[in-house]
């Protein structure tokens, strides 16, 4: 009888450190963590064909998976679709991948500094273009007040063209009414 060999069927992880080259020439140090378990109807194959040692033997082709999916994606966007280059990482040697995910994804200093710069000027565009638009439309209100006080003017002309001087005698009866109630009314009380 042959001997019995014991294995774990729940996850366990699995860290693979690989240092690639992104689609944009970047060089790129990952670290891709993995939480993986054998598929337990496929062990008695896993046994026979890799052995007791299988994750040690199936695991590395992993980081040549994760090298071939990276230098698909330029350096910016290893950054942004992280979880999309996690997903490509798939392989089935007899495994269920839980879990794929990209743990640490540090660039050089000068690749960085060149994202940061890149993002404070895309920002400082941006706010050009909030300035820009601003004037725009301090220029267009300032076109529609003058020409609501021409527009005012114009009537107030017509209108004493059509009236004449009577509409200018009312206009000061009225005011000195106003003045009068407003004054006596002060200091009435």
């Amino acid at each position: 009888m042959g001997t019995e060999t014991n294995y774990l069927c729940h996850s366990q992880p699995h860290n693979a450190p690989v240092i690639t080259s992104s689609k944009d020439l970047q060089i790129v140090n990952i670290t891709l963590r993995i939480l993986f378990r054998p598929v337990t109807s496929q062990l008695p194959h896993i046994f026979t064909s890799i052995g007791e040692d299988y994750d040690e033997h199936v695991l590395p082709i992993t980081t040549k998976i994760l090298k071939s999916v990276v230098a698909h994606f330029d350096a910016g966007e290893l950054i942004t679709q992280r979880e999309l280059v996690s997903r490509q990482v798939t392989a089935t040697f007899g495994f269920i991948l839980d879990y794929v995910f990209l743990t640490c994804l540090p660039f050089r200093k000068e690749f960085t500094e060149a994202m940061e710069a890149k993002k404070v000027a895309q920002q400082e565009a941006e706010r050009a273009r909030f300035v820009v638009e601003k004037s725009e439309q301090q220029k267009k209100a300032a076109v529609i007040s003058a020409e609501g006080d021409s527009k005012a003017a114009e009537l107030i002309t017509n209108t004493l063209a059509t009236a004449g001087d009577s509409l200018i005698e009312l206009l000061v009866l009225l005011g000195t009414f106003i003045y009068r109630f407003l004054f006596e009314y002060r200091f009435s009380v």
